[in-house]
């Protein structure tokens, strides 16, 4: 049985949006986008690259899946995270109609998200990792199929901009420290799980 396994680059303030570039999502008006940049370095990706390579499937919202394949899927710079996106399975939630997916190992999640993510957890051998996402997140976070929480929390404050859990976007949980990294420019990479 798979675990859902949630990967989010935060501000202190809780704030997801954009982290990776200007133009990644401008809704709302934000004009904070590429946040992250300036704190990466050889520990965060060494962090983050470890689990990227073993046994899973990935999870996407259409938004942030349209994102990920105009960027990743035609990289040709060598990148170790290109080969691994390419590969690994990837399953989208969408609200609308499907329609074609484009990037190789893509499929729609069939009906409603919590319920085909629910039955994935079943059958996919190997972690669901969801990246960014936030929709998709606070959706299986409110029905309780988040197994681990990977949260990269910069040392910055934004103010603006959509966080991961609104207010009301999900029932009280307790959650449990089980292990953190810091990095050299100050980010804590904490792994949470649901307590009890």
């Amino acid at each position: 049985m798979g675990e859902v396994v949630v990967v989010e680059n935060l501000t202190l303030d809780g704030v997801m949006q954009a982290p990776g570039g200007a133009d990644e999502d401008l809704r709302g008006g934000f004009r904070h986008g590429g946040w992250a940049r300036p704190y990466a370095d050889h520990v965060a990706a060494e962090t983050m690259g470890g689990g990227m390579g073993a046994d899973g499937a990935m999870l996407f919202g259409r938004r942030t899946y349209e994102q990920f394949h105009g960027f990743w899927a035609g990289q040709t710079d060598g990148n170790p995270y290109t080969e691994v996106l390419n590969r690994k399975h990837k399953y989208v939630a969408s609200r609308g109609p499907a329609g074609p997916l484009p990037w190789a190992n893509s499929s729609p999640l069939a009906g409603e998200a919590t319920a085909a993510v629910a039955a994935l957890k079943r059958e996919v051998a190997g972690d669901l990792v969801v990246l960014g996402s936030g929709e998709l997140v606070r959706s299986l976070a409110a029905a309780g199929l988040v197994d681990v929480y990977l949260l990269s929390i910069h040392p910055l404050i934004l103010g603006t901009g959509t966080r991961l859990f609104a207010d009301g976007a999900a029932a009280y949980r307790r959650l449990r420290l089980t292990g953190t990294v810091t990095t050299t420019t100050g980010v804590m990479i904490a792994t949470y799980r649901p307590a009890g």
